[in-house]
């Protein structure tokens, strides 16, 4: 009896034992519990229990995982990485959750449907015991750094062009400007950031790198999210409740598939979306003809260009037309800067890998283009270019190319300048040290026969306007093309203006304010007056003069041999292109201005001379000087008292009467006499065309 009650009693343990276990299927963890009771009823009561329970938990563990049951999440483990941008993705889903919730249900051993849970796992996250507002300082701190860490990794290396080669000092010399090797530009970064920046998607194609972060997300029968795992040395990430998976080297865009399948092992009726979290970074080595050979750590999507210009670019002596990318001892691509500099083409601008070699080749054939092309440059030729495949590295030719003839030197043999048609440019191939010129169409002085005119003619003229006229026109031609003169014209007051007489002006004028300029500065070394010479007072009056003639600018004017008796141009002087004729109406006034009581315009009175006008005027005040009256015709002439005596002069229309401020008051000012005295005939003449 007592082994029948103990096998009764054990029995009935055992039973009991095993409706617990599967009560407690959804909740792994209670497991433990039970075996541990299991072990001290072994030990006492029922030897063979144990390895019953151990065959039943076998037995609802397999269906547990065949019909999709949840799995305890207890042993996940997470760890906490920066955050980045981030891609999602679908897996494969064998069967949706719905389906597998009745498969359960059909079973028998599980809870109904409506309280069903998928298996939820979770990361370990560590207990921020912090203040809010000490949180707030650790981020503000946080961002401050990282944009600290931003800037020291932007920083280029390199924060000014190459220096010149032998070969560009030598054409600079030559054509007198500097001249640099295509591309030199792009070598100089100042401020500009070469690596790749942080919000650049993620390619298919990029393979996978130990130190890389991956995010993964489940749902469905299994939940997860936000799952941080790093691949760690040997190319692996664990996931867990799946195991570890080898994702080193595997390419971004068959990482979703390949998650799915390790999770697909453990589980069904899931859905997965991974991407990538932050990437560790490559080195990589760049040799050769660099300015700054070496290994450089860059963006785990740098490409070629990122880590050549990061170096520097090619040295003096380096190639932009050859840069080679070797991965374990095979060559990946030849590289030729002309194809993204002239046509944007990145196709062999490949994506770096950890440990890629670049060797920057030395530099080929070197040719200068210059003279009327778009980019004047020094242009690198591979082997079997002509020169007609540089002209077209620089643009071609110009608007204003003379493309029929050019110039080839080249400086290592002793021939010379030769000249080349465009059929020879074409064929000629290029060779080393060359100098292709290309010839402008313009800026050569043709004979005034050969070239015609657009001459503007206004005022007293029937038909005022503008009009192009055959080589060698002269002024009678045109004004017979206008329509002819009016009877109100007053062909002695004509302002005929010329673009070249106004170029001579501007030359002389420029050269006599210059010459006013030294003379008043110098003014203190040689006055024999040092109190009065260092006067600051004086100094900044000197300059206040300057500065008013620099301002002002001849008017280009050509005084025609005219009288007031005359009623018609001269007919003998040829046109020039955009010469202005500008006929006045017949003038009713005479001006008086300068150091007079009453400055004024007067009306003409024929048979009057100056003296009578200057009486009106209210005569010449004590400040004037009589000596140096002038007057200033209608014509463009000029009359001084210098040769004869102005104020008995009779007067003309249009004149304009000037009176002078006496400048024999002061050494400074007599100086500043001497030289305007020059300039008066130009200052004055556009007042005198007013009247």
């Amino acid at each position: 009896m007592a082994t029948d009650g103990k096998n009764s009693l054990g029995s009935g343990w055992v039973q009991r034992q095993t409706t617990l276990l599967r009560r407690s299927i959804r909740h792994p963890g209670s497991i433990m519990c039970r075996l541990e009771n299991m072990a001290n009823f072994r030990s006492s009561r029922a030897p063979l229990a144990a390895p019953l329970l151990a065959l039943l938990l076998l037995a609802e563990a397999a269906p547990a995982q065949i019909l999709n049951y949840p799995i305890d999440p207890a042993d996940q483990a997470g760890s906490n990485l920066p955050r980045t941008s981030s891609q999602t993705g679908r897996g494969t889903t064998a069967q949706a959750g719905s389906d597998a919730a009745r498969t359960q249900v059909g079973t028998g051993t599980i809870d109904p449907p409506g309280r069903y849970e998928p298996d939820r796992i979770e990361p370990l996250r560590d207990v921020d015991d912090r203040t809010t507002s000490d949180r707030e300082r650790d981020l503000s701190r946080d961002r401050a750094l990282d944009r600290a860490n931003q800037r020291e990794d932007v920083a280029p290396l390199v924060q000014s062009a190459p220096p010149p080669n032998e070969f560009e000092r030598y054409v600079s010399d030559l054509v007198d400007k500097r001249l640099r090797r295509f591309g030199s530009n792009l070598l100089v970064p100042g401020s500009r950031e070469f690596t790749a920046p942080p919000s650049t998607a993620v390619p298919p194609d990029y393979r996978l790198n130990v130190g890389d972060e991956i995010l993964v997300g489940l749902s469905g029968s299994v939940d997860a999210t936000n799952l941080r795992l790093v691949v760690d040395p040997e190319g692996k990430v664990f996931i867990p409740r799946v195991g570890s998976v080898t994702v080193g080297g595997s390419r971004y865009g068959d990482l979703q598939s390949l998650i799915a399948r390790a999770v697909s092992r453990q589980y069904r009726s899931f859905r997965v979306a991974v991407t990538i979290g932050q990437l560790q970074g490559i080195t990589v080595y760049v040799t050769g003809f660099a300015r700054l050979p070496g290994s450089y750590t860059v963006n785990s999507l740098s490409t070629l260009v990122n880590a050549v210009l990061a170096s520097g670019g090619p040295s003096a002596g380096g190639s932009f037309r050859s840069i080679q990318v070797r991965r374990n001892g095979r060559l990946i691509s030849d590289f030729d800067l002309y194809d993204l500099l002239l046509k944007g083409d990145r196709s062999a601008d490949v994506l770096l890998q950890n440990g890629d070699v670049i060797y920057i080749a030395p530099a080929g054939p070197q040719v200068a283009v210059v003279g009327s092309v778009n980019v004047e440059a020094i242009y690198e030729a591979r082997t079997g270019e002509t020169l007609q495949d540089l002209l077209l590295y620089a643009g071609g030719v110009n608007t204003v190319a003379d493309n029929t003839r050019l110039l080839l030197l080249n400086p290592t043999q002793p021939q010379g300048w030769r000249e080349l048609t465009p059929g020879q440019v074409a064929q000629q191939v290029a060779e080393r040290a060359s100098i292709l010129r290309v010839l402008p169409a313009i800026g050569i002085a043709q004979p005034q026969l050969r070239q015609p005119a657009l001459v503007t003619v206004s005022g007293e003229v029937a038909r005022p306007g503008r009009y192009y006229v055959q080589p060698g026109t002269s002024v009678g031609a045109v004004i017979a093309q206008a329509g002819g003169l009016t009877p109100q014209a007053y062909v002695f007051g004509t302002v005929f203006t010329r673009e070249s007489v106004k170029q001579t002006q501007r030359n002389s004028y420029r050269r006599a304010v210059d010459d006013l300029e030294l003379l008043l500065k110098s003014q203190p070394l040689t006055s024999v007056d040092q109190a009065a010479a260092l006067n600051a007072a004086r100094l900044q009056a000197v300059q206040s003069i300057v500065e008013q003639l620099q301002q002002r600018e001849p008017d280009g004017r050509l005084i025609m041999a005219v009288s007031t008796a005359d009623s018609q141009l001269p007919g003998d002087l040829i046109l020039e292109n955009n010469d202005a004729l500008y006929i006045p109406p017949q003038p009713v006034t005479v001006g008086v201005f300068g150091a007079v009581p009453s400055p004024a315009s007067f009306q003409y009175r024929r048979g009057e001379t100056v003296g009578q006008y200057l009486a009106r005027a209210g005569g010449v005040q004590k400040i004037g000087d009589k000596s140096q009256i002038f007057v200033i015709r209608a014509n463009g002439t000029l009359i001084s008292q210098r040769t004869v005596n102005v104020q008995r002069q009779p007067v003309l229309p249009g004149d304009l009467v000037f009176v002078p401020v006496n400048a024999n008051r002061g050494e400074f000012w007599a100086r500043v006499r001497d030289i305007t005295s020059a300039l008066t005939p130009a200052i004055v003449t556009a007042v005198a065309v007013t009247q």
